[in-house]
C-alpha cells in the first residue's frame, strides 16, 4: 500500500498493535472559553487525553435497538452511494478489499451495493457477505452487511439472495415521499406510497430477513405529517431501522435536527427501532446535518470514506466519526455520543479508497488531506514548535498517520523565521 501515500512527509502508522480500539474520546478540562485547558500526561502531544477502550465496550448487536443510549451505529455505504460518483468504478475484488478494511476500521453497518443494478454488482454484495460477512472477530464484531433495494419485489429478491449468506444480513429499501418526487418521479398519490412501503417492508421481513431498514427517499422536503404516516406503517410491517435522508442536501442544521426530534416525538413506535441520517453534501452542510441529527436522537449515522458520492457527495466518515468522538465537545455539545471506529485505521481506509475509486481527496480536506496536519505560514510554525496543541486540536497519530516531521513544518515563503 505505499503507492498509495503520495505525501513523503506523511506516511501510515505500522498496525503492529495490540489495541483494537472501538471507543475513541479526548477529554478537555477547560470549563470556560477563557480557561486554558490542562494538560494530562499522556503520548499525544495536544491537550487532550486519548483514551482507548477494549472492543468489549461495543454494545451488543440487536437490529431494533442499541443496548448503550450513547452509542452511534456507523453505516458506511462507500461500496453504494459512495461508487455512485460521476467517474467512480470498483472491481468485484477492489470492492472486496475495501469492505475488508471497513471491517477494521470497525463500521458497524457496510452497505455493499445496489444488487438489482447488475449481475455483477450482486456478484460482489454476495462475495462480501460470504467472506467479510462471517469474519467474527476474537470480541464478537462482525459487520452487518446490507444491500439497497427500491421498494418493489425484484429489487428485494436481489439484495436478499446477495446478503443472506451473511452472519448479519439487512435488506434496505425506500421510495420517496416529498410531493414533488411523488408527483413528477413516482406518479403515486401518497396512499399508494405507504401501501407500497408498508407491503415491500412486510415481504422483506417475510423472507426470513430480521433487519430492514427503510428509508423516505427526499424527507428533507417531505411534509411532516406524511412522514410520521409513513414511518409508523413501516414499523408497523416490520422496520427495524428508519433512516431520515436529506436527499439533495436542502437542510440547515437546525432544520434537519428539528426534523428529527419531530419525527422522534410524533411517530408512533418510534421508540422500537433506530433512527439513522443520510446527508448529501450540495450546500457543503452533510457532516453538520449529521451530527444535528445524531444530537437530536439518530443513533445511526450513513458516510462514506472520503466523503464521496451522489453529486457533491456524502457527510464524511472521517469527519463525522472523529468528530464526534472529540470528548472535548461531546460533553457540552454531544451528550457524550460515542462510535465503534477504530481511528487509526482512518487514513488506510480514506487512501485505499482514494487509489481504487480514482476520486482523490482535496490538499485541505479535513482530518485525510495532506495538508490537514501540515504548517507553513510562519506564525503557525512559531507556535507549533513551542507546544504543538497551539494549532493541532488532533494528534495525527491518532487517525494513523505518522510525519517525517514531527512539528509538520513545511517550508514556503511564509516559512518560519527564527527570531533575533
Amino acid at each position: 500500500m505505499a503507492s498509495l501515500f503520495t505525501n513523503p512527509a506523511i506516511i501510515p502508522v505500522s498496525q503492529l498493535t495490540s489495541t483494537n480500539p472501538t471507543r475513541f474520546l479526548l477529554y478537555y478540562n477547560g470549563t470556560t472559553a477563557t480557561k486554558a485547558p490542562s494538560i494530562r500526561s499522556t503520548k499525544s502531544s495536544t491537550p487532550f487525553t486519548t483514551i482507548f477502550c477494549s472492543a468489549t465496550r461495543r454494545p451488543e448487536y440487536i437490529p431494533n435497538r442499541i443496548p448503550d443510549p450513547h452509542y452511534v451505529r456507523v453505516f458506511d455505504t462507500t461500496l453504494r452511494d459512495g461508487e455512485q460518483s460521476p467517474g467512480a468504478s470498483m472491481t468485484s475484488k477492489e470492492k472486496l478489499d475495501v469492505a475488508r478494511q471497513l471491517a477494521k476500521l470497525g463500521v458497524d453497518i457496510i452497505e455493499a451495493g445496489f444488487p438489482a443494478a447488475s449481475k455483477d454488482d450482486l456478484e460482489a454484495v454476495r462475495m462480501i457477505a460470504k467472506e467479510v460477512g462471517n469474519e467474527v472477530d476474537e470480541n464478537g464484531y462482525v459487520p452487518v452487511i446490507c444491500g439497497l433495494a427500491r421498494c418493489n419485489k425484484k429489487d428485494i429478491d436481489a439484495s436478499w439472495e446477495a446478503v443472506k449468506h451473511a452472519k448479519r444480513p439487512r435488506i434496505h429499501t425506500f421510495i420517496a415521499t416529498s410531493e414533488i418526487h411523488m408527483k413528477h418521479k413516482l406518479k403515486k398519490t401518497k396512499e399508494e406510497v405507504i401501501e407500497t412501503a408498508r407491503s415491500m417492508v412486510s415481504y422483506a421481513r417475510s423472507l426470513g430477513c430480521n433487519d430492514v431498514e427503510f428509508s423516505p427517499e427526499d424527507a428533507g422536503r417531505s411534509d411532516r405529517e406524511f412522514l410520521y404516516q409513513i414511518l409508523g406503517e413501516v414499523i408497523k410491517a416490520g422496520a427495524t431501522t428508519l433512516n431520515i435522508p436529506d436527499t439533495v442536501g436542502y437542510n440547515m442544521p437546525n432544520e434537519f435536527g428539528q426534523l428529527i426530534a419531530d419525527i422522534k416525538a410524533n411517530t408512533k413506535g418510534i421508540e422500537n427501532v433506530i433512527i439513522s441520517t443520510h446527508c448529501q453534501n450540495d450546500l457543503g452542510l452533510s457532516t453538520a446535518n449529521t451530527l444535528a441529527g445524531a444530537c437530536a436522537g439518530a443513533r445511526q449515522v450513513e458516510v462514506t470514506v472520503n466523503g464521496i458520492g451522489e453529486r457533491a457527495g456524502n457527510a464524511a466518515l472521517e469527519e463525522v466519526s472523529v468528530v464526534m468522538a472529540l470528548k472535548c465537545r461531546g460533553d457540552q455539545v454531544l451528550g457524550g455520543l460515542y462510535t465503534g471506529i477504530n481511528t487509526k485505521q482512518i487514513i488506510m481506509s480514506s487512501k485505499m479508497v482514494e487509489e481504487f475509486s480514482g476520486l482523490h481527496v482535496q490538499p485541505h480536506k479535513a482530518i485525510v488531506g495532506e495538508n490537514a496536519f501540515a504548517h507553513e505560514s510562519g506564525i503557525h510554525q512559531d507556535g507549533m514548535l513551542k507546544h504543538k496543541n497551539t494549532y493541532e486540536i488532533i494528534s495525527p497519530e491518532d487517525i494513523g498517520l505518522h510525519r517525517s516531521n514531527e512539528s509538520g513544518i513545511v517550508l514556503g515563503k511564509l516559512r518560519y523565521i527564527i527570531p533575533n
